[in-house]
């Protein structure tokens, strides 16, 4: 295991300082434990081409309300360290811990390939959800701009787009998300994990602060752009009793839906995950593990399809009741409007655009 943290907490700004042997590879690098740790390397992010072909993934899980996905980047800067992610960057020989923090693969075609895919005969208009897995507004996005690429061939075909993310850079594109917004064919959620911003420093290193995100959630609303408030992972023993007041909270700011999924530590997370735990609140480790596997029949992951996202047992039914009662309370999840496709429009030959 590449292991910057011997002694030392993770490099300043990022998740974790492990580097887990990816599962698929026999060989793996250990770092010379005798070696000076000031002579250690600084993480520093490197961006990489993805010159991927085909940029809308198909999804055929029952209990995720889409079909297709789509994400400009793999990898992710934000360096949350629960992100169920991470074993993603395993596939592409590399570890699920800082490499997947510092290694970005970027999709520079991307917006090509999404007006090519739209104007397919055979493509049928539906919602489309961008960050289903890594959040397309991290850091990069604020240079690169594209998803903001990506939102104006949705904008322009009137096909129904669902975000989510953690960044407040949300914001910047307001305006294409309220042309959008026009045709009822969007809808941005805002994951947010605690309102407490020492916590979210650690567990979310370089996302937004949640006041940031509250804000641009309150500045997206106010121009008729529909939000909702993910509340995940709740995580046992750490703040899954906020879960109350981060409702109110985004009820505040204008969300009119809301859900929340349950801690889950799947493949290597589970190291990532383990090791903040007992670097940033060590006196919790014990809690959270023991509540964790509570929910998840003994162990720290369940892949079964109707448990993984809100596991079971009398605590996940506790958390299932407190996140009813407090969206009654707070008037969530009582006019959730459904995206529309009817007013889709196929691309202009060639992949222009018309003006908005």
């Amino acid at each position: 295991m590449f292991d910057y943290t011997d002694g030392m907490d993770a490099p300043r700004g990022r998740g974790t300082g492990l580097n887990p042997a990816n599962r698929f590879e026999e060989i793996a690098y250990d770092w010379d434990e005798s070696a000076d740790p000031a002579e250690r390397p600084a993480p520093k992010t490197r961006f990489l081409r993805d010159a991927t072909r085909t940029i809308l993934v198909r999804n055929d899980s029952p209990d995720v309300p889409f079909s297709y996905s789509l994400n400009p980047y793999r990898g992710c800067e934000h360096g949350c360290p629960y992100c169920f992610a991470r074993p993603y960057h395993e596939y592409l020989g590399l570890s699920a811990g800082l490499d997947f923090e510092t290694m970005i693969f970027v999709k520079e075609d991307a917006p090509r390939l999404l007006a090519r895919e739209l104007a397919k005969p055979s493509w049928e208009p539906q919602v489309v959800a961008m960050s289903g897995v890594t959040d397309v507004y991290q850091p990069v996005e604020r240079a690169l701009k594209l998803t903001r690429a990506c939102l104006e061939v949705f904008a322009d075909c009137r096909n129904p787009v669902a975000l989510i993310t953690k960044n407040a850079v949300v914001e910047r594109d307001l305006d294409v998300l309220a042309e959008l917004a026009r045709w009822g064919a969007v809808r941005v959620l805002f994951s947010i994990t605690t309102l407490d911003p020492e916590l979210a420093r650690r567990l979310e290193p370089r996302a937004a602060t949640p006041a940031r995100r509250l804000a641009a959630m309150r500045a997206l609303s106010a121009a008729g752009v529909p939000t909702g408030i993910m509340a995940a992972p709740m995580i046992p023993g750490l703040n899954d009793h906020e879960l109350p007041r981060l409702l109110e909270a985004a009820a505040d700011a204008g969300a009119e839906t809301a859900g929340y999924t349950v801690l889950g530590l799947p493949y290597a997370v589970k190291d990532v995950f383990l090791d903040w735990l007992a670097r940033n609140y060590p006196d919790r480790r014990d809690k959270v593990v023991s509540q964790t596997r509570s929910l998840r029949d003994g162990n720290l992951n369940d892949p079964r399809i109707a448990a993984r996202m809100r596991g079971e047992g009398v605590f996940a039914d506790h958390l299932e009741s407190l996140f009813r009662v407090s969206c009654r309370r707070w008037g969530l999840n009582e006019k959730r409007r459904e995206l529309s496709a009817k007013d889709f429009r196929r691309p202009l030959t060639g992949g222009q655009l018309r003006l908005i």
